[in-house]
């Protein structure tokens, strides 16, 4: 997601539900890793798989990434750390030559995966043809798809898409089409374009994008088949569990559930204190600080602090406060002046 999966948000997840499962904080609740004081940046050596998800980093755009002042801007958005592997770099554009040369790029920077976005519905891609617009131009889909491939020196490449363009019905020519194409893996957002976030997601068209799979891709070994990944309204650990049980889909990406949440992924179900959250949430902001202040504004932070900061006494009036702020020190001394007047 745009100005939201950065290096410093996943690196919250990588900390808190990484390792495989397991919770990387000691039993003290000191945090682990709160001696380093540079984070190392990958350069793609030695890929270790290190969790049980999967991250992707933001859209980032292939045209902008192969000019050099756009890469220049844009650098920022590849660079993740090695506990967040497996990570996957998704891309947009809609120019076949330059995802060969962007799959060529992400290869050489050590990412485990390419994925490619065919969902993003926001006018401003759709308008130049881009992302869900090519739910509607599936040769040159296949182009750009054909083009990653070559581009990607072995790496698996995916698809994020949506279930049609305007219609639900559009789902059974559209995903049967990108089978055809031998993806690793395609992501189906329950939705379609014209839909964009507003209507429930289509869960059960999901079970039929398995079956679709499962009818044209069944005679070859499960090894080899097409991943079909969920995804659309998770807001619990355990209901992408229920989803996958029903739909007999592969996994499922989880986005908006996600947010102000970094023990999601967490398969004990792990419940944070509201202490224990805003600092956490304390963490991330210095961490953005740290990892992004120089390249993007504070005020990003606001979407995290307005997630964080919910569910509990007096979170309307904290939200309300932190989402005026434009540096760490004001948010700092907010939630701190919050926490020392509160009881836990």
């Amino acid at each position: 997601m745009e100005e939201v999966t950065d290096v410093a948000f996943r690196e919250m997840f990588a900390r808190y539900s990484g390792g495989k499962g397991k919770n990387i904080l000691r039993p003290s609740g000191e945090d682990i890793f709160s001696d380093r004081k540079n984070i190392r940046f990958s350069t793609g050596s030695n890929i270790k798989i290190f969790n049980s998800f999967v991250m992707f980093t933001e859209f980032v755009n292939v045209d902008g990434l192969l000019h050099p002042e756009g890469y220049e801007k844009l650098k920022i958005d590849l660079e993740f750390t090695e506990i967040q592997r497996p990570i996957v770099a998704q891309l947009w554009g809609t120019s076949p030559e330059k995802f060969y040369l962007a799959a060529q790029l992400v290869a050489k920077k050590g990412f485990d995966g390419i994925d490619i976005n065919m969902g993003c519905p926001q006018d401003k891609e759709i308008g130049i043809g881009a992302c869900a617009a090519l739910i509607r131009n599936p040769s040159l889909a296949k182009e750009i798809i054909a083009a990653t491939r070559r581009g990607a020196s072995g790496l698996p490449v995916s698809v994020k898409t949506r279930l049609g363009y305007s219609k639900v019905e559009e789902m059974e020519e559209w995903i049967g089409f990108l089978l055809e194409c031998n993806l690793s893996a395609i992501t189906i957002h329950a939705r379609t374009k014209q839909e964009k976030s507003k209507a429930p997601a289509h869960w059960e068209k999901i079970k039929e994008a398995v079956e679709i799979r499962d009818k044209t891709q069944g005679t070859r070994h499960k090894s080899t088949r097409t991943l079909i990944i969920g995804n659309g309204d998770i807001k619990s650990y355990q209901e992408g569990l229920n989803r996958i049980a029903q739909t007999g889909c592969d996994g499922v990406m989880v986005g908006r559930g996600a947010f102000g949440h970094p023990w999601f992924f967490r398969a004990d179900n792990y419940q944070p204190t509201v202490k224990e959250r805003l600092a956490v949430m304390l963490k991330h902001a210095e961490l953005f600080n740290q990892l992004l202040g120089e390249q993007k504004s504070f005020v990003l932070m606001r979407k995290h602090f307005k997630a964080y900061a919910s569910g509990f006494d007096g979170a309307h009036e904290l939200r309300h406060q932190l989402l005026q702020t434009k540096s760490l020190a004001e948010a700092r001394q907010i939630t701190e002046e919050f926490m020392s007047k509160v009881a836990f």
